[in-house]
């Protein structure tokens, strides 16, 4: 019996994952930046969560690529890289007295790291194909999450959204 995933082809398979990923940590993300009220939001939960499946995406098929080749494991390569921007990261996260400031910046630091390692092991449609999810999260998710605020703030006060004219 075949499933969807044989017949399918396994590029698009790679883009579902990344999409996937995105959009749940987002969900994540718009809770964490509307209810909660935290610094990190939709886009820094976005692009954690497509990062992290970019790396595993990477890591697994690096090892189909290498699979057999004696003392050799290209992912301990990408594993430092992970670490190493993870530190960068942190130090471009600001905090001053009650705010944040830099999660977004030091996440999207992450996931460009990210891109470069797809594209270090050659697989280019993939990194091209998170570069654009990347740019929709900056834009597109930063539009939605503000509005959420502006509605979840609006209807929290009890004053009713401002009439369309």
């Amino acid at each position: 019996m075949n499933s969807v995933a044989q017949l399918a082809d396994p590029t698009l398979i790679l883009f579902a994952k990344l999409v996937l990923a995105a959009l749940l940590g987002a969900v994540i993300g718009t809770e964490r930046a509307v209810i909660a009220r935290q610094a990190a939001g939709t886009r820094t939960f976005a692009l954690v969560s497509l990062g992290a499946c970019l790396f595993i995406v990477t890591a697994l098929q690096v090892d189909s690529f290498y699979l057999g080749i004696v003392n050799f494991d290209p992912m301990r390569v990408a594993a430092a890289v992970i670490t190493g921007i993870g530190f960068i990261g942190a130090g471009l996260i600001i905090f001053r007295g009650d705010t944040v400031h830099g999660t977004t910046t030091a996440a999207g630091l992450w996931i460009a790291a990210g891109v470069g390692t797809a594209v270090g092991f050659g697989m280019y449609s993939v990194a091209i194909f998170s570069t654009v999810l990347v740019l929709l999260i900056f834009s597109l998710m930063w539009y939605f999450e503000n509005k959420f605020k502006h509605w979840f703030v609006d209807h929290e006060e009890g004053g009713a959204p401002p009439a369309s004219q």
